[in-house]
């Protein structure tokens, strides 16, 4: 009962907290996870909002800079072998896990190589069965494969060499977490999370709120020297319905949102992306490339059953698909202006290799895409049997639109809308056809997107979900993995974005924009294209 009590009342005064002349008075981040959260273990941190609670609870090895470059974090340098499968990672002698009522004297003690060693042999554990198994499952030969070579030095010992490995650690997957406290709490470990990072978690009333506190052990500093974090505390609340949430936001109860709903995106954005004459000065925001490739997927393999009498095993009907849509149109109208037209390929506008030059994709060509169907067989859609493309409820009146493109190019479709999860299901299973998809990088490299093509990641074992298979393709795949020159490395991954252009197994309809709201008093917030909500060097006036 006390501890409850002392819960609340931590609750009331994070709640109470706002503008004061006190300077001593308490900085509180407040925002809304309107997905809500499953878990804060890092070995299931699989979605948006697990991947921005994970980074203020936990290091790893490597983070990132809104540049997208990897830079140090816990691992203050590496070597990487000649032959480009052993790293060795060299650690700091200043980090200590939070406290925790379960350690020794329930005082948090120093990271350990050894540390890294188990918390990576997690992902790879089929006990725990984590959601970031992919991370090293098919790049190690097992657990020895991650050597503490004493407390400071921590060894990697790859199969092969893979060229983008240190950006695949800067995931939250690779986050170290504390043996002991993880073999204490099991499953609950969920929701007793203890790590190394900026903040450190306090209380969790799941659905409700959740709250992390500064962590006053946090090992780094800004550049003046003065340590890291500048927030006293984070409150997060589950508020699960759009408009709901960006309402307490203007009423100033939140200092941050996401994204812009489309019910109510015409009030606050001009169609040029602008902010209305009506929230003008009102708040702060920032938009910029995010690493998300929204597209249309078309299953082509045809050895599959539903494959081999749908109109889209024919390649000239999924070019004519992609030359019906008018995508700056979309963008204008559906989306305020916010994203790219998917002009080139699979890898999104902000992505180190990303070319506008490089990489030929599909303008709007309604004339070629009927001459395309007169060529397939089907002069103005004549005698061509109609196309279910399914999507769900948040995305319908997008997939109308394109309904009635295809149309106007004598493509006919029908809808079926479906719950995300299901969808999910059914595509992850090459159960349909025609579906709308979306793919957020999981690291700042290409290789994350175009590893959605290769042929040994068909179901079950990866994400190729349109079960694409090119010998070309798997060729240049395998062979980047061996170019440890960034510029090169990106020439080969152009070369295979426009294999997967020219053989046409996906629409690309825009690459998405990162659209942050902020209160006018926040300020030192990251700007990165991954969107990761990093909050130790925010400041709250």
């Amino acid at each position: 009962m006390n501890k409850l009590i002392g819960c609340l009342c931590l609750l009331l005064l994070l709640s109470a907290c706002g503008p004061s002349e006190n300077n001593t008075r308490q900085t509180v981040f407040n925002i809304n996870l309107d997905e809500g959260l499953t878990s804060l273990d890092p070995a299931f941190c699989r979605n948006h909002n697990t991947i921005w609670m994970d980074n203020q609870v936990y290091n790893g090895l490597v983070q990132i800079n809104d540049s997208l470059k990897t830079i140090p974090c816990i691992a203050k340098t590496w070597d990487i072998s000649a032959d480009g499968k052993v790293y060795t990672f060299h650690l700091r002698s200043d980090v200590y896990f939070q406290d925790e009522a379960h350690f020794k004297n329930g005082i948090g003690r120093k990271v350990a190589a050894a540390d890294f060693a188990y918390s990576f042999s997690r992902l790879i554990d089929p006990k725990v069965a984590s959601s970031g198994s992919w991370i090293f499952s098919d790049k190690i030969t097992g657990k020895q494969a991650f050597e503490p070579l004493n407390d400071s030095t921590f060894r990697i010992t790859l199969k092969q060499p893979f060229a983008p490995f240190i950006s695949m650690l800067t995931a939250q997957y690779c986050s170290v977490v504390p043996k002991e406290i993880v073999e204490f709490y099991g499953k609950d470990f969920r929701s007793h999370p203890v790590g190394t990072g900026p903040f450190k978690f306090k209380y969790w009333k799941e659905g409700e709120v959740m709250v992390l506190l500064k962590n006053e052990k946090y090992w780094e500093k800004d550049n003046k020297g003065q340590q890291l974090p500048y927030l006293d505390a984070i409150r997060a609340t589950f508020i699960d319905d759009k408009q709901t949430s960006f309402m307490e936001f203007i009423k100033k109860k939140l200092d941050f949102f996401n994204d812009i709903d489309g019910s109510y995106r015409d009030d606050i954005l001009t169609k040029a992306g602008q902010i209305t004459q009506k929230y003008k000065g009102k708040f702060i925001l920032q938009t910029g490339p995010y690493l998300n490739t929204m597209y249309l997927g078309m299953l082509v393999d045809t050895n599959l059953a539903i494959v081999k009498h749908s109109p889209l095993r024919v390649l000239k009907i999924r070019q004519a698909i992609n030359y019906a849509i008018d995508k700056q149109k979309l963008i204008k109208y559906l989306r305020n202006s916010l994203g790219t037209p998917g002009y080139q390929g699979f890898i999104p506008a902000g992505m180190p290799g990303f070319s506008q030059s490089e990489v030929k994709g599909y303008n709007y060509n309604p004339a070629r895409s009927r001459q395309l169907l007169a060529e397939a067989g089907y002069p103005d859609g004549k005698n061509m049997p109609p196309i279910t493309l399914t999507t769900t409820v948040a995305y319908h009146n997008m997939i109308e639109y394109i309904q009635g493109e295809l149309d106007r190019a004598g493509i006919k479709t029908k809808i079926e809308v479906t719950q995300g999860a299901s969808l999910r299901e059914m595509v992850a299973k090459n159960g349909i056809n025609f579906f709308y998809g979306s793919w957020i990088a999981d690291y700042p490299d290409a290789e994350n997107y175009l590893s959605v093509f290769y042929s040994k990641n068909k179901i079950p074992f990866g994400p190729n979900y349109t079960g694409f298979n090119n010998a070309e393709f798997d060729h240049l795949f395998e062979q980047s993995y061996n170019i440890k020159n960034d510029g090169q490395r990106f020439a080969i991954y152009q070369k295979m974005d426009n294999v997967i252009m020219a053989h046409a197994p996906v629409v690309i309809l825009y690459y998405d924009k990162r659209v942050n709201l902020y209160q006018n008093n926040i300020s030192g917030y990251s700007l990165n294209a991954q969107n990761l909500l990093t909050l130790k060097r925010v400041k709250k006036q």
